[in-house]
């Protein structure tokens, strides 16, 4: 299975700044900057290019994840499992990891992916952090009775 996870791009900062709590109604509202609108523009194009046919695209109902996996221009379900503040195991969850037949596209939140790409690489917790508008692509594979995940790709929109 393929998973490929993409943290939303650059967006507007909290209203409330640091007093605001992550997932309240200002932050799921919070929209993209005209800099994250471009960032999503590019890994969009350079994403659409590899995507196989029939990815499954999961969204985080959060404005600016939406906005971002837009961008993409392809069919997509937002799911609330994988909202601002969910756990690594809601993102699994929702992407029926490892047992999904079809690649697996979810468009989310720091640090919220971060902890997926640590457990999944064996990584302490909270040892990563996916960039804003940044793209993991993981997969998962058995070979000889052994199941393994290895990277396939980590993109960042600045190299595009």
């Amino acid at each position: 299975m393929d998973l490929i996870l993409w943290r939303h791009a650059e967006a507007q900062d909290h209203p409330m700044g640091a007093a605001g709590d992550q997932g309240d109604h200002a932050d799921m509202a919070r929209r993209l900057t005209p800099k994250g609108e471009k960032q999503a523009a590019r890994m969009a194009r350079w994403l659409d290019g590899l995507l196989p046919q029939g990815t499954r695209i999961i969204s985080s109902p959060a404005r600016r994840a939406e906005q971002t996996v837009a961008a993409l221009g392809r069919k997509y379900r937002l799911d609330d499992q994988i909202r601002p503040g969910a756990s690594a195991d809601a993102l699994l969850d929702a992407c029926r990891w490892p047992e999904s037949r079809l690649p697996v596209l979810l468009v989310g939140h720091q640090p919220s992916l971060g902890q997926v790409v640590a457990r999944l690489l064996d990584m302490a917790p909270g040892e990563c952090s996916v960039r804003k508008g940044a793209v993991w692509w993981l997969r998962y594979r058995e070979r000889d009775d052994e199941s393994t995940v290895v990277v396939r790709c980590v993109m960042a929109p600045d190299m595009l």
